[in-house]
């Protein structure tokens, strides 16, 4: 963890810990600065006079701890992010993927199940859905009930629609959900192809082997052990000559996996797995 005050520290690890102990939470490797900006966050919002009130509020009082966990976990995303991303699958990573009969993605921490639809919009879209499984993962029970919901505002619609757009998508996002007020809804054929599950990528093993692993935006939150854990799990849960995608501001130069994969495409931080 970065260093600050030592006493904001000491109260930072023992918060931590007491989560980890009493609701089995592991954010004890996640990077200081932002675990600290978080917290202290939520205690102005409980109007707790220093950490260690609300380590005692979030203990006692289980509507506090579930703020402070949506606080830690929160992930802002949106569909299609990142359009070069998209686009770079579609032409680079679709092609290998059309020469396995079957298809497993691993959409690892997927926050509200954005990316996890426009993998499954851009599966559709290139006539492999019917074959592929993806597995949308995330810590947080909030996330995952929203994203298996499949519901999301109508104001944030245009931006979506100019992502899939850019990204080299086929028609009209409008095929793939149903208006309804100020709300829409994702397609049930898409929502049939997802299994949205719990899994922590601090303290949870491989559950399946995939041949993609999208995981964006996540790692920066980590410190250096806890990406080289994270990034041991993809390595392992890919098939061989399978592929990971990380987001724009992620690397894996100077992990400690950097020579399980082969860098595909630089500024898409699109890499393969290395046969063998």
């Amino acid at each position: 963890m970065a260093h600050g005050a030592p006493e904001l520290d000491i109260e930072v690890r023992l918060i931590l810990e007491a989560i980890y102990e009493r609701y089995h939470y592991d954010f004890r490797d996640y990077a200081g600065t932002s675990l600290r900006r978080r917290l202290k966050a939520a205690m102005q919002r409980f109007h707790c006079a220093n950490l260690s009130q609300l380590q005692g509020r979030l203990l006692r009082e289980a509507e506090v701890f579930r703020s402070v966990l949506a606080d830690l976990t929160v992930q802002v995303s949106e569909m299609f992010r990142d359009p070069e991303y998209f686009r770079a699958l579609r032409e680079q990573v679709v092609p290998v993927l059309r020469t396995f009969p079957s298809l497993r993605i691993w959409v690892a921490g997927c926050s509200g199940g954005e990316e996890a639809y426009s993998m499954a919009i851009l599966m559709k879209e290139e006539g492999l859905l019917e074959r592929t499984l993806i597995y949308a993962t995330d810590i947080s029970h909030e996330a995952l009930a929203q994203a298996q919901a499949g519901v999301y505002r109508m104001d944030q619609v245009p931006l979506f629609s100019e992502n899939h757009r850019a990204s080299g998508g086929r028609g009209s996002l409008s095929e793939y959900y149903t208006a309804a007020y100020d709300h829409v809804l994702m397609d049930k054929s898409l929502k049939e192809r997802i299994v949205f599950s719990d899994h922590s990528l601090s303290t949870d093993s491989v559950f399946a082997e995939v041949q993609l692993v999208s995981c964006r935006n996540v790692l920066i939150y980590f410190n250096r052990a806890l990406q080289d854990r994270a990034l041991g799990l993809f390595s392992e849960a890919l098939c061989r000559n399978g592929f990971l995608g990380l987001g724009a501001r992620e690397t894996l130069r100077f992990s400690a996996h950097a020579g399980d994969f082969v860098e595909i495409a630089a500024r898409e931080r699109l890499y393969q797995k290395r046969p063998g």
